[in-house]
């Protein structure tokens, strides 16, 4: 029982190293890291390495055909889905600046997707939503705006199929989740976020420690 402790003491120790390890294990090409620096250059947050490396992976598991995103950025984590989905999968992509899909567009062309890989729609998530089809989609991937997060759940619940995957990224804000200090409105909704999907008797879920968090649930068939 000594040793056990003395090997969680290590662990709880080295855990921030092991994290770090482990947000940066899958190398990104030049494709990536030209949609990051368009991402820092426009003032945006795109996913960690790790996080990436999890949405591909993640697609690559529901052998996604349809996915949708909430928040296309500069590309860098529509790369790491189209990556992971089958060859003719199509990644619907929803953003509110335009010109940061452009770079999208770019950033697509530049890691070898042809044009009929991504589907960019401009608009604001909660009015583009609605109008893409029930059960029609097996991943969401919502980063978008931390007030609607509750909203874009409930749209996902609708748009995906039995057994598909929903994903919420920045779910630590920094830290601040789990901080017992004063907070703003949009740390309460992850905060209920949180616990609404960790509570669900529809969704089988997980809280993933990569980039600043990815939380990821089934939706049960």
């Amino acid at each position: 029982m000594r040793q056990l402790r003395g090997q969680e003491r290590v662990i709880t120790g080295n855990r921030q190293t092991s994290w770090a390890f482990a947000d940066a294990f899958v190398a990104e090409d030049e494709a990536l890291h030209w949609a990051r620096d368009r991402a820092r250059e426009s003032g945006l947050r795109s996913v960690s390495a790790g996080t990436g490396a999890a949405l591909g992976l993640l697609a690559a598991a529901a052998d996604a055909k349809a996915v949708a995103e909430i928040g296309t950025g500069t590309g860098v984590s529509g790369i790491h889905l189209l990556r992971g989905m089958r060859p003719d999968g199509v990644l619907t992509t929803v953003d509110t600046e335009p010109e940061m899909q452009q770079f999208a567009r770019q950033a697509f062309r530049a890691a070898g997707f042809t044009g009929n890989r991504a589907r960019f729609i401009p608009g604001r998530a909660l009015d583009v939503l609605p109008r893409l089809a029930d059960g029609g989609y097996d991943l969401v991937f919502c980063d978008g705006d931390r007030l609607e997060c509750l909203d874009y759940l409930g749209e996902s619940l609708r748009l995906l199929r039995p057994g598909g995957l929903v994903c919420f990224e920045g779910v630590f804000a920094n830290g601040r989740t789990v901080d017992s200090a004063a907070q703003p409105t949009e740390v309460l909704r992850v905060r209920e976020l949180l616990r609404t999907i960790r509570e669900s008797t529809v969704l089988q879920s997980s809280l993933l420690p990569v980039g600043d968090g990815l939380l990821c649930a089934v939706k049960r068939g």
